[in-house]
Order: C-alpha cells, then structure tokens, then sequence
C-alpha cells in the first residue's frame, strides 16, 4: 500500500498531465494513471479517500523514478519504539482492552444485576462483572488485531499499541486468546451456562461479524448496536437464567426493555461521534453511514432518539421495571436529546453532533440511575431509614 502523501502527489502530478488537455466530464481525472472510472459507477469514496487498493492500479513505470523520490524525513521525526516491561505492561493491556468501552460495558451489565427482581449473591456479582470484563477485553484486542494497517491511518487510533509496534500481534493474540477462554469460563462455572455464552457470543460478534462488516457494508453500526445491547441482558442472566428461555411475557419484558434502551442509545451515540470523525473513516475505508450518506445518518440518530421517548415512558414502566414515576421524570432528559438530535438531522453541522455526542454522554448514567431511583418495589426513603411504615 503507498500512503496517503504519495497519493496524494500522484494526484497533483496528475493534475498538471491532465491541465492542457480537454476534461472529459463521464472520467474521474486519474484515468491516465488509474483505472478508469466513469462518474456512473459512483465510486464509494470521493477524493483521495478513495478504499487503499486503488493505489495497487497505480502504473508507476510511466514516471520517472526521481519523480517519486522523496528526500528521507529527520531524525527528529522519529521515536523510539517503547519496550514492553513490567511498568508499562498494565497500560498496554488497558489499551488493547479499550478500557474505558470495557468499563462502560461492566457498568451496564451490573445494570442488569442491579435492576433484576431476583436474589444474587457477592461472589455471583464479583464474578459477573469480571467475566464480562475479559469478555470485552477479547473482543476488543480482536478487533485491534484486524485493524492493525487501517488504526495507522486514522488520527484517533494511530497512537494504539499495536499501531506503535509496543507489542507484537503474537503477543496480543496471546492476550486475546486468554481472556476470552478464562472470561466465559468464569461465567460458566461462578455464573451459570446462559451467561457465559452470550459474553462468548458477543465476542464472536464483535470481533467477528462487526469487524468484518466495518469495511463492507453501512449495517455494521446496527450490528455493534446489538453487542453494546447484550451485557445488560448477561446481567439479568447472571440472577435469572431462565430468562431467556421462558415465555412468560412477565419475565422476558423486562430484560427486553434494557437492551431495547442501550440498543437505541448507540445511535445518537455513535453517530455523532462517526459524524464529527467521517474523514478519518473515509480514509480508512470503512463503511459508515457518515461517509456515504450524512443526511441518513443524522436522520438515524433522531429516530431513535424519538424511539427512546416511548421506550421510557411505556416499555420501561410496563415491563415492572420501575415505578410509572420513571416515565414522568425521564421526559426531560428525552426531550433535550430529541431536540439535540433534531437539530443534528436539520443541519447536520458538527457543531449540532459535538453537542449531540456530549448530551449522549450524560444520558444514559442519567436513566440508568433514575432507573434505579424508580425501581419496583423498592422504597429508598425506608431502606436508608429516613421513613418508616
């Protein structure tokens, strides 16, 4: 592959073959270097953030060798690759397992702990929420691991370790292979069966199926959406695992509820986020609705911020979850997302995805935590003995 600053001066060098001849308006101006490529086949990225490959077209015997050169960056340029030791172990391995998604993650799956009706014990909750840690911790070096030429190109991701050569792909492999033998193992034997293979599922998922899709189709971000949506079901499982396997609305409602909450969270989440990042994400060539459709992607996120609305108010309280006080108290922060996303689908500016990205930060500590406040059956006031029957 050439990088990117070779692209791109093959496209001024180009450029000037190009500035005394007629522009032929059905070619792409690279045709005499490139393939040609008619303006009907719709290349899926613009610009130079053309998908890497097309470099591999690229017919260089034309030019002469001095053309190409470049004179040798300095020396200042560089640094010296780190040394994995014992003091800067822990941190690489924090990096791999993208510690704070893999917390965001333990979080939510004790959610679904914290929320269940059903009796737990400390060891069960310990173990749960290490399980689901080295769950994520797998999943996540995976994905690292696939991504290795890709995060290199990227301006947020350039800096991960793997990228920086701190640590060999055998090494990470290695990490990778044990946590996610030794997190579902904990799940299984300190859990129950159910919830060490949905944390092993979602491995699969998201260092399978998601990574695969990121470079192939827009569909990845409903399928991560699904993986953000399971850990508070794992939760649920971990203090009722015949949960999922009964059909009694009464006890499959509820944990539906939660991850209908996270599943739709995601949207607004992320894509504002792929928003504000969309040329790092074109450049890479990764399929986002960002990149190829701004408008839809904006147009998303209002639709399933609009979708919250209902799930709050109706589902949540309905399903015994909580009190339909809850449905009351979570209007307003459902409305300042909505009208945040609105303005995000209206404009679609990066400002109104900054500020759409920052409300999503906040909102879901927020409904967790009234969540709680508003569980079924529970009453604060008495339990902290302020209050007394």
């Amino acid at each position: 592959m050439f990088s990117p600053l070779l692209a791109m001066r093959l496209w001024v060098l180009d450029s000037r073959i190009w500035a005394s001849k007629e522009p032929t308006p059905q070619v792409w101006p690279l045709v005499s270097i490139y393939k040609p490529v008619s303006y009907t086949s719709r290349p899926f990225f613009p610009s130079f953030f053309f998908h890497n490959a097309q470099w591999l077209r690229c017919n260089l015997k034309s030019f002469p060798q001095d053309s190409l050169s470049f004179p040798p960056p300095p020396s200042t340029a560089f640094k010296e690759v780190e040394h994995l030791t014992l003091k800067n172990a822990t941190n690489t391995y924090l990096q791999l397992s993208k510690s704070r998604l893999t917390t965001l993650v333990v979080l939510t799956a004790m959610s679904g702990v914290a929320l269940s009706p059903y009796p737990t014990t400390l060891p069960v909750l310990l173990s749960t929420a290490f399980g689901t840690a080295l769950c994520s911790a797998s999943a996540n070096t995976l994905n690292q691991l696939q991504e290795i030429p890709f995060d290199a190109q990227m301006m947020r991701t350039r800096t991960r370790p793997l990228v920086r050569r701190v640590i060999s792909p055998l090494h990470a492999a290695s990490f990778a292979a044990l946590t996610g033998a030794v997190g579902p193992t904990i799940l299984w034997f300190m859990v129950n069966p159910t919830t060490a293979l949905l944390g092993a599922g979602n491995i699969f998922l998201y260092a399978g199926i998601y990574t695969w899709m990121k470079r192939r189709s827009i569909m990845n971000t409903w399928v991560g959406s699904i993986v953000g949506a399971l850990p508070p079901l794992m939760g649920w499982a971990a203090c009722d695992p015949h949960a999922l396997s009964s059909f009694s609305i009464q006890d499959v409602l509820p944990p539906l509820a939660l991850c209908m909450l996270l599943f739709s969270w995601q949207f607004p989440h992320f894509n504002s986020l792929s928003h504000l990042v969309r040329g790092s994400y074109a450049q890479a060539g990764y399929h986002m609705l960002s990149v190829t459709e701004p408008s839809r992607n904006a147009l998303v996120s209002l639709r399933h911020a609009l979708w919250l609305i209902p799930v709050c108010s109706i589902l949540v309280p309905v399903s015994g979850l909580t009190t339909w006080i809850f449905a009351i108290t979570t209007l307003i922060p459902n409305l300042i997302c909505v009208r945040s996303a609105w303005l995000f689908s209206k404009r679609g500016g990066e400002s109104e995805a900054r500020q759409l990205f920052r409300h999503s930060l906040w909102y879901l500590p927020v409904i967790l935590g009234l969540m709680m406040v508003h569980k079924e059956g529970v009453e604060w006031l008495q339990w902290v003995g302020i209050w007394k029957v």
